[in-house]
Order: structure tokens, then sequence, then C-alpha cells
């Protein structure tokens, strides 16, 4: 009994010592994580050009909210934000495309679909369409994500879209025509691997490169058309196995692939362009040479793939800036930010379904205070990033401080160097809304410099334009 009672104590003694020293550790590692946070001292060198500005968040993409007319009470607001291309799918089962007549043969009325669309050129934008979903006069079982029973009926129809969209003698909106309807996107389907959208395959069986092969075959045969891209596979994530297998099949098949699509979404802001890097490592062999140089598109991003009060708060701002800063530099066509705007009730809209303004929004207006060429930025910090440009008489930063846990607040000191000589006014914009001016005077130091306190998640735009 005293040796089980001495072997009892002698293993308490043990486990308190052993669970001291884990709670030790974690302490220190805790603060050594902490004390390997790196802060910011953001200097930018005006001399110091990265190349011209690409950009590529000038794209948002509108999800199925409503079956018609959800764009056009937010067109005035879409406009402010200039976006090159604005996304929709359930182009064929929201509008009332397609129909047959009493014959049964093929007919397509694009009337309530160009309601979106003249929406869409009205906010002077272009549309970027999603062949899908399936018309129920095509469905093989009437559902919308099914295959068609006639896989030629399909090609058909993306053959009228095609001539509809991007004809030569198209005329649009009462004067939409030339060179608007140059460059259309037609992107083949919408995650067509997630189960909520037919769960295709990309090995047989109910397989996306079938639906891929008949679309191209329909686009292809359009008649009188200007230049318009189409591709995919715009998966719910870039998925290498996906993707090589769809180009390899394109290859064999000698199919048209003009841009490369996928969706990605995170709260981590470096998964966006670790795709790209992904990307350049997949297509390193011989056999994808000729789609390295594709453009690449995320036709879908955002903080959450579900609906998240997160993205209508200062985090989801600060997160949109935070991913852009990473993406503007990786030679991305676009990103989609979705979405435009609310079904009725409260989604992912950077819009209220009645047209009020989230955070969202604001962080895109002050993205868009950059133009012209990318200046260099050295200094970034563990959670405060910021884009810099120069145009003309305007320099101009967005500084952002994105920190998940909503805890970072720093004093960041900022330099601009060999900035111009002379006179200029300063605009400070913060996302809460408030904004400031002041004169300030260059010498012929060319420096420029101040600290800027950034709260947690705040997004800052400073735009010095110097007075001619």
């Amino acid at each position: 009994m005293r040796i089980v009672t001495g072997l009892f104590a002698l293993f308490m003694v043990v486990s308190i010592i052993v669970v001291l020293f884990s709670l030790s550790s974690q302490k220190k590692l805790k603060f050594l994580s902490r004390a390997s946070l790196q802060k910011a001292n953001i200097t930018i060198d005006t001399k110091q050009i990265s190349g011209r500005l690409q950009y590529n968040w000038k794209a948002l993409a509108q999800g199925g909210e409503e079956r018609s007319g959800m764009l056009h009470n937010i067109t005035d607001q879409l406009s402010v934000l200039a976006p090159r291309y604005v996304r929709i799918d359930h182009i064929y089962d929201f509008y009332d495309v397609v129909s047959r007549d009493a014959e049964g043969r093929i007919q397509t009325d694009f009337s309530k679909l160009d309601e979106t669309v003249c929406d869409i050129y009205h906010a002077q934008a272009k549309p970027f369409f999603v062949l899908g979903y399936m018309p129920e006069a095509l469905s093989g079982d009437t559902s919308l994500i099914s295959a068609p029973k006639n896989w030629d009926e399909w090609a058909f129809v993306v053959q009228k879209t095609v001539e509809h969209y991007s004809g030569t003698q198209t005329v649009l909106c009462g004067g939409v025509a030339g060179t608007w309807l140059e460059g259309i996107y037609y992107e083949v389907w919408n995650e067509p691997d997630l189960e909520t959208f037919g769960k295709w395959s990309i090995y047989g069986g109910k397989d996306y490169k079938t639906l891929y092969y008949y679309s191209v075959k329909g686009a292809s045969a359009a008649q009188n058309v200007n230049s318009f891209l189409i591709g995919g596979p715009v998966t719910t994530k870039l998925y290498k196995n996906w993707l090589l297998t769809f180009l390899r099949y394109a290859t064999e098949k000698n199919l048209r692939v003009d841009f490369l699509s996928w969706h990605h979404y995170s709260k981590n802001t470096d998964d966006y362009s670790q795709d790209l890097i992904n990307m350049d490592a997949w297509l390193t062999s011989s056999e994808f040479e000729k789609y390295r140089n594709l453009p690449r598109i995320i036709s879908e991003w955002g903080y959450d793939s579900e609906p998240n009060a997160i993205a209508h708060t200062n985090v989801g701002a600060a997160h949109t800036v935070a991913s852009i800063r990473n993406l503007v530099e990786q030679g991305l066509e676009m990103a989609f930010g979705f979405e435009v705007k609310d079904g009725p009730e409260p989604r992912w809209g950077i819009l209220s379904y009645t047209g009020e303004k989230k955070p969202r929004y604001y962080a895109l207006t002050m993205l868009n205070s950059l133009e012209g060429y990318q200046l260099k930025v050295e200094g970034e910090g563990t959670f405060v990033k910021a884009l810099a440009s120069f145009w003309q008489n305007k320099y101009a930063v967005v500084f952002v401080n994105y920190d998940e846990s909503n805890t970072n607040i720093e004093s960041v000191p900022v330099s601009l160097t060999n900035v111009v000589p002379g006179t200029y006014m300063l605009s400070q914009h913060m996302i809460d809304g408030q904004s400031s001016q002041e004169t300030i005077i260059v010498d012929g130091t060319g420096l420029f410099s101040r600290n800027l306190l950034l709260s947690p998640n705040s997004v800052v735009s400073w735009e010095l334009v110097r007075e001619l």
C-alpha cells in the first residue's frame, strides 16, 4: 500500500511539473509570437515605379438574388465604382431566355435579360456572362443543374447568346453597339464542382468537359460577332487536378480557352495571391505552355462563402483592401468582388437591397483614388499594408490595418521621398466617412513625412495633389 501511495505521489508531482512546463511554454510561445509581429515603417520612393496599375479590383459579381431588375435601383452607385465588368449568372433560368415553339423547336428571347444587361451598360461597365443554368426546356430532368437532353441544343443556345451580345450588328439599350460589344466574357457554368450547382465531374459521367466542349462548339458557330472570350473551369477553389485535366482535354480536342477562372473565399488575404503562385508552378510543364499567359480571373471572391455579418463591417472593408494589395502585383486580370447588392435579406452585398452603401463600398472608392503608375512600397508590417500610385500631379496612397482579431493599433511613420517640390493639397479620407484637407509645402529635399495613427481594421487614403 505504501509503495502504491508513493508511486501515486510521484506521479502527481511529475504531472504538476509537466503541466507547469506546458503552461510556461505556451506563454513563451505566445510571447515570442507577439514579439515576432512586425510594426510598419512605410517608405515610398516616388521614383520607384513598379509598372502600370492593373485595376483588377474594378470588377464586381452579382448573385441570383432576384429574377429581374436586381441592378435597376443602384446603377448610379455602381457607376461611381467604375467597374470594368459586372458578372451575372442565372442568365437562362431567371430571364425566360429559352423555350420551345409548337413544333418543339428551340426559341430564344433575350428581352428580359437585356434589361439587366442595360443596367450594367448604364453604369458604364460591360457584362461578364455565366453560361447557366440549364433551361427547363433543355434539361434532362427539368432541374436547373442537370445535363441537357440534347447537347446540340445547348450549343445552339450558347451560339445565339454570343450572337446577341457580341454581334457586329447588335444594338442594345437604345444605342449600345460597336466597341461596347467587344471583349465580352462568357464563362462556362458556375462552380460546377459544387453539389448545389450540379456536382459535375472532371473525370467522366456527368462531365464538365462535355459541357465545356459543347459550349465552345456553340460559341465558335456564332456568326458576325465581335471578339469575345470564353473560358472556365470556374471551380469553387483553384484545384490542380481540375485545372490540369481540363487543360489537357482542351488541348486534345483543340478547344478555345481564352481565360482561366476560379472562385476563392478566405479570411486569409495571402490565400488569393497563393493561387497565382500555385498556378505558375502547375503550368511549368511544356504541355501547358500555351496556357501560361492567358488572362487569370477570380470570378468570385470575398471574406466568407456563406453570408457573414462581418462582411458588412470595417473588418470586411479592410479585408478587401488587404486582399487587393496582394493581388494587384500578381498579374491577375480581374478579381470579381461578390456581390454588388443584397437580396431582400442581408447577404454579401456591398450595397443593401435598397442601395445603402456599406464599408466595403467605401473601401473600393478609396482604391479608385489610385491611378496611373504603381509605386514601390517598403516597410510594411504584419498588419499594416499600403498601395501607392503616381499620375500627372497626384500621389495617392491607400493604407490598411487588417487584423481579424480587431486589436492592432499602430502609429505608422510614413515617408514619401523624391517628391517634386511645390505646394500640395493633402486630402485624407477614412473608411468611416471622416475627411480632411490641408496645404502642404514640399521643399527641395523632396521629403514628405508624418505619423499616421491606424486603428484596428481602418482604411485611410491620401491624395497629395500639386498645385500647377
